[in-house]
C-alpha cells in the first residue's frame, strides 16, 4: 500500500504535485474565516513528517465550502487527497442550498475528527442594565421594538447560533448580516447592533473591554474564558460546536482510512499541537471513534435542518 498523504493546498507545480499530497480545505476568507487553514497547516507538517510524505495545504473558498467538498469528492480515491471539512458543509449546507453537486453525507467519508469550538455570546458593554446572560435574555424580551444583531453571514453557524437561542429563550432579535466577523464586531462596538455570536477571534475583544461576554455556546465553559457560563446552564438543550474533520472520497480504501486516522489522533495528543491549535484560535482537538462522528454528523444535520425549516431560511 502507498502512504496515504493529505492535500490541502495548490501544488506549486507539477513535480511536487507527484511527490506528496494535497489537503483541501474549506477557509473562506470572505466570511472571516481563517483558523481552518491555519488548523490545515498545523496538522498537514507533522502528518506529512509521520507518513515520510509532504502534505500540501490547499485553500479552496466558495459557497461556504461547497466547492472544496466537491472536489474532494470528486477526487481519486487513493488516500492522496483529503479534505478538512467543516460541520457546516454536512449539517448546514444540504438544507441551506437549494442545489449542490455532492451529498456532503453520500460522497464523502469520514476519516477523523480534528477540532471543535465553541461561539461567544458578546454584546455591547454599553447596553443599558446588562451585566450578565440573563440580563441579556430580560432585555431581549423586554425591547420594543425588537434589538438588532449582527452574524457573519446568512446561514452561517454564527446565524443559526442566535435563531435557536431565540427559540428557545422566547425572544425576538432582528438579523443583521455582515460580511465575515471582523466587521461584525465592529458593527457591535459602534452600537450599530447589540450582539453578536463570534469565534476565538472575538476572545482578545472581550479579554480587552471591548466587547461584553455573556456565554458561550457548548455543552461546558471555555477553556479560553471560563468565567462565561455555557448557555446550556440555562438552557439544557441549547448547544451549538463547530467542529472540523478529516474527509476522503468515497472508495477511498478501508486501511488506508484507518492508518491516516491512527496518525491524525497521535498528531492531536502532542501537546505543542494542542497549543498551536488554541493559539490559531481553531479550537480543542476533537477526537472520536467513527461511530462517533457519524452519529455527530447525523445528529447536527437533522437540528439544523428542522432549525432552517422553521425560520425559512434559504441561500440560491
Amino acid at each position: 500500500m502507498p502512504h496515504p498523504l493529505c492535500v490541502c493546498g495548490r501544488p506549486r507545480d507539477a513535480r511536487e504535485r507527484r511527490a506528496g499530497a494535497n489537503l483541501s480545505d474549506a477557509a473562506d476568507p470572505a466570511a472571516g474565516v481563517v483558523s481552518p487553514r491555519r488548523c490545515a497547516r498545523t496538522l498537514g507538517q507533522p502528518l506529512g513528517a509521520r507518513l515520510g510524505q509532504p502534505v500540501v495545504v490547499e485553500n479552496r473558498p466558495g459557497s461556504n465550502g461547497n466547492l472544496a467538498g466537491e472536489l474532494a469528492a470528486h477526487a481519486t480515491p487513493d488516500g492522496y487527497t483529503l479534505l478538512l471539512g467543516p460541520s457546516s458543509l454536512f449539517a448546514i449546507n444540504p438544507h441551506l442550498y437549494a442545489k449542490m453537486a455532492i451529498d456532503p453525507l453520500k460522497d464523502l467519508l469520514p476519516v477523523a475528527s480534528v477540532v471543535s469550538n465553541e461561539l461567544i455570546l458578546a454584546a455591547n458593554p454599553a447596553l443599558p442594565s446588562v451585566t450578565d446572560f440573563r440580563g441579556f435574555i430580560a432585555l431581549a424580551r423586554a425591547a420594543r421594538p425588537p434589538l438588532f444583531y449582527a452574524s457573519i453571514g446568512n446561514g452561517s453557524e454564527h446565524h443559526l447560533a442566535m435563531e435557536l437561542l431565540k427559540q428557545q429563550a422566547g425572544i425576538d432579535l432582528v438579523h443583521v448580516p455582515y460580511r465575515g466577523g471582523g466587521p461584525a464586531a465592529i458593527g457591535v462596538m459602534a452600537g450599530d447592533v447589540v450582539a453578536m455570536f463570534g469565534g476565538g477571534s472575538v476572545a482578545p475583544l472581550v479579554q480587552a473591554g471591548k466587547l461584553k461576554g455573556l456565554a458561550v455556546s457548548g455543552q461546558r465553559r471555555s477553556r479560553l474564558l471560563p468565567d462565561l457560563p455555557a448557555i446550556a446552564e440555562v438552557y439544557p438543550d441549547y448547544e451549538v460546536t463547530i467542529w472540523q474533520g478529516l474527509f476522503a472520497p468515497v472508495g477511498t480504501p478501508p486501511a488506508i482510512v484507518a492508518r491516516l486516522r491512527e496518525e491524525a489522533n497521535a498528531i492531536l495528543a502532542q501537546s505543542d499541537i494542542v497549543e498551536k491549535l488554541a493559539a490559531a484560535g481553531s479550537g480543542d482537538p476533537y477526537v472520536t471513534t467513527l461511530a462517533e462522528l457519524a452519529a455527530r454528523i447525523r445528529s447536527d444535520h437533522a437540528r439544523y435542518g428542522k432549525l432552517i425549516k422553521d425560520i425559512g431560511l434559504a441561500v440560491d
